[in-house]
C-alpha cells in the first residue's frame, strides 16, 4: 500500500509521487487549504490537501479527524518560503495530495497520543493507543535492536539458541510459583519457570557447550516499578568455563548491546566483592555515580562516654557504627532538615540518626560531649572533615544498620541532585555468601542452591561462600550468574544444608542428580534482565515502558481483564473446585 515511510522523504523526492500510509497526527483547515500531519512509525509529514489541485482528496479530507488510517498519494514538494519546521525530520518538505483514502476512521479518543498527563491506569486499559507514542515506539525499536545484537554478538562466539519447557515442575528459586492444573493428569500441576536454570544444566550435561536463550520467566511476587510478574531474560551458560571466562563473555554481548543502541562502554567494568559493597556502600548492587562511602568508626565510638554506643561497639561481629560524610552539607542543608533525615531512615529500622557539623572553631553537635578532644581530632581525620561539611553516623544491628545508611546514602545523593544520569557506571559483585539468614531463623540460598560453594564443609552456614556474581549497572541489578555444581555429591550437601532430605531431594531434583552421576562437565552461566537493561538504556521511568502488554503493581492487565474468572465447566474437567469466601 505505500511507497515509503515518512522519513524516508527528503528533498531528493521533490517533484515525485509518492504512496502514504498511517495516522491522522493532527488536522487544520487554513482558508479552505486543509493541513493533515500523517504519523507512521517513522514519523510526521506533511500532507496538503488543496481544493484547486484535488477537490475529491479535499473534500475527503474535510471528514478527517485525529486517528482516522489514511492511505495518500501524491506529490512530494518544498514548504513554503518561512513554512519549514525545524522540529521535523520532513519539516522542509510536504506532500500535495492528489489522492486521499480514508481506510478506516477512529472513534472518539480516551486520551490524546502523547499526552504525558494520563494516568497510567487509564493509558494500560488502552495500551493499544498508548503503543503509538513515538516516545514508547523508540523504546521497543530500542529493545528490537538490543535483542538482534544479544543474538549476533553470542552467536559469533559459538552459543546456540535453545529453547527450553514453559511448562515444567515446580521447584525452589526463591519466589512463588504460577501453577497450571493439568487437565489429562487429574489433581497434578505444572509449574512456569522463574527462569531455565536447571534445563540449561542439563543442557551442558547433554554435551551442548554453549546455550543462549532470550527466555521468558515467571515469578509470582509482589511488583515493584523494576519487576513484572512476567520478565524476559538473556539465559546463557557454558561448560568448561570459570567465573572469569562467564564475565568476559557477559562483558562482550552486553558491549556489543550498548553500541547497537547507540551508548558506547568500555570493558572490563570494575569487579568489587559482596562485603565490600556492603560495608562500604550498604548494598549489594551499588551505585557507583557518586562517592559518599561509608567510614567505619565503631572504635572510635567504643571509647566513648555513652554506654549505649560504647556497648554496641565493643560487639563488633554483630554491630556496625557508620559515618557517611557530606561535603559542605552544613552549608546546603538546614538544622531542620538534617534532624527531618531521622524520619527517613527510622522507617527502616533506625533508632536515631547522628550527625556531626564541622566548624571553624571544630566538630559541633550533641554527639561531641561524648568523646574526648583526641576522639574527635581522629574522627575529623578518619572523615577527612573540612569546613562546612556534615557527617552522619548509624549505629546498631549489622544487617539493620547498612540497610538504612545504604538507603540513606542514596536519598542524600538525589537530595544533593550529584547523580549524572548520563553516566553508565558498571559494576561487578563478586563473592557471595552462599546462604542468607530468613527472619525465621532458617536460611535459603542467596542466589540458587545450585551455585557451586567454595567451602561447603563449614558447619556455620553463614561462613560458606559461594563462586557466584552480579553484574550492576547504576545501582540497579541487571542480572547475576554462578559457576553450577556439577558433583553429585556437593549438590547433595547443600541440599542437606538447606533442610532438604533425600526422600525430598529425589521428589524434586531426582533428574538433576541423575544428569550429574552421568558425567556432568564442569559450567557456568549468567541471565541479564533484558527488560531492566531496556529500562536504564532508554531512561524509562519503569520496565513498565519497555514491556509491551505489562501488567499493573496488583499483577493485572487491565487491557484484557485478566487475570479472570474461570467458568464452572472448565473447572469441573480440571478437576478443581473453589472455596467459598477465598480470600
Amino acid at each position: 500500500m505505500r511507497s515509503h515511510y515518512n522519513t524516508d522523504l527528503d528533498e531528493s523526492f521533490v517533484s515525485k509521487e509518492v504512496r502514504l500510509c498511517g495516522w491522522a497526527n493532527s488536522y487544520r483547515d487554513h482558508g479552505g487549504v486543509i493541513f493533515i500531519d500523517l504519523r507512521d512509525r517513522s514519523g510526521l509529514i506533511q500532507l496538503v490537501c488543496d481544493p484547486k489541485d484535488s477537490p475529491n482528496a479535499h473534500k475527503i479530507a474535510q471528514s478527517v479527524r485525529s486517528e482516522f488510517v489514511l492511505i495518500a498519494r501524491g506529490r512530494v514538494r518544498l514548504r513554503g518560503e518561512g513554512l519549514t519546521n525545524d522540529r521535523l525530520k520532513t519539516g522542509t518538505i510536504e506532500v500535495l495530495v492528489e489522492e486521499l483514502i480514508v481506510e478506516n476512521e477512529s472513534a472518539a479518543l480516551p486520551f490524546g497520543i502523547n499526552d504525558e498527563s494520563v494516568g497510567e491506569e487509564l493509558r494500560l486499559k488502552y495500551r493499544f493507543l498508548d503503543l503509538r507514542s513515538p516516545r514508547l515506539y523508540e523504546n521497543f525499536a530500542l529493545r528490537s535492536k538490543a535483542c538482534i545484537a544479544a543474538r549476533n554478538s553470542l552467536a559469533s562466539m559459538g552459543f546456540l539458541e535453545l529453547e527450553t519447557p514453559i511448562l515444567t515442575k515446580a521447584t525452589p528459586e526463591g519466589a512463588r510459583d504460577y501453577l497450571v492444573p493439568s487437565r489429562v493428569h487429574p489433581g497434578e500441576f505444572y509449574a512456569l519457570p522463574q527462569s531455565p536454570q536447571l534445563f540449561k544444566q542439563l543442557l551442558m550435561c547433554a554435551g551442548f557447550d554453549r546455550y543462549f536463550q532470550i527466555a521468558k520467566c515467571f515469578r509470582d511476587e509482589d511488583l515493584r516499578a523494576d519487576r513484572q510478574p512476567e520478565f524476559t531474560q538473556i539465559d546463557v551458560e557454558m561448560s568448561f568455563g570459570t567465573q572469569e571466562d562467564i564475565i568476559a563473555v557477559a562483558e562482550s554481548f552486553l558491549k556489543d548491546i550498548f553500541a547497537a543502541c547507540g551508548k558506547p562502554i568500555k570493558t572490563p567494568f570494575r569487579q568489587m566483592p559482596y562485603d565490600e559493597a556492603m560495608e562500604n556502600y550498604g548494598s549489594d548492587k551499588p551505585d557507583l555515580r557518586f562517592d559518599l562511602k561509608f567510614i567505619d568508626v565503631r572504635d572510635i565510638f567504643e571509647r566513648s562516654s555513652n554506654e549505649i554506643f560504647a556497648s554496641l561497639a565493643r560487639d563488633g561481629q554483630k554491630n556496625r557504627i557508620k559515618a557517611l560524610r557530606v561535603p559542605q552539607g552544613d552549608k546546603i542543608f538546614s538544622k531542620r532538615q538534617m534532624q527531618s533525615f531521622e524520619e527517613f531512615v527510622r522507617k527502616f529500622g533506625a533508632q536515631g540518626l547522628a550527625f556531626i557539623q564541622a566548624k571553624e572553631e571544630g566538630p559541633k553537635g550533641p554527639l561531641c560531649k561524648f568523646f574526648s578532644e583526641a576522639d574527635l581530632g581522629e574522627l575529623t581525620k578518619r572523615c577527612e572533615l573540612e569546613v562546612g561539611d556534615v557527617v552522619f553516623f548509624g549505629a546498631g544491628a549489622k544487617k539493620v544498620v547498612l540497610d538504612y545508611m545504604g538507603r540513606f546514602r542514596i536519598f542524600l545523593a538525589q537530595n544533593l541532585q550529584i547523580i549524572d544520569p548520563e553516566r553508565l557506571e558498571f559494576l561487578w559483585v563478586v563473592d557471595f555468601p552462599m546462604f542468607e539468614r530468613n527472619d525465621d531463623g532458617s536460611y535459603s540460598a542467596m542466589h540458587h542452591p545450585f551455585t557451586m560453594p567454595k567451602n561447603i564443609d563449614e558447619e556455620d552456614l553463614e561462613k560458606i561462600s559461594s563462586v557466584a556474581y552480579d553484574v550492576v549497572l547504576n545501582g540497579v541489578e541487571l542480572g547475576g550468574g554462578s559457576v553450577r555444581i556439577h558433583k553429585n555429591e556437593i549438590q547433595q550437601k547443600v541440599f542437606k544444608k538447606l533442610g532438604i532430605d533425600g526422600a525430598q531431594q529425589r521428589e524434586k531434583f531426582g533428574f538433576l542428580l541423575d544428569a550429574l552421576s552421568f558425567g556432568a562437565p564442569p559450567h557456568a552461566g549468567i541471565a541479564i534482565g533484558l527488560d531492566r537493561l531496556i529500562m536504564l538504556v532508554s531512561g524509562a521511568s519503569s520496565i513498565r515502558e519497555v514491556i509491551a502488554f505489562p501488567k499493573t503493581q496488583r499483577a493485572q492487565c487491565l487491557m484484557t481483564q485478566a487475570p479472570s474468572k474461570a467458568s464452572g465447566e472448565a473447572l469441573k474437567e480440571l478437576g478443581i473446585k473453589l472455596r467459598e469466601n477465598l480470600k
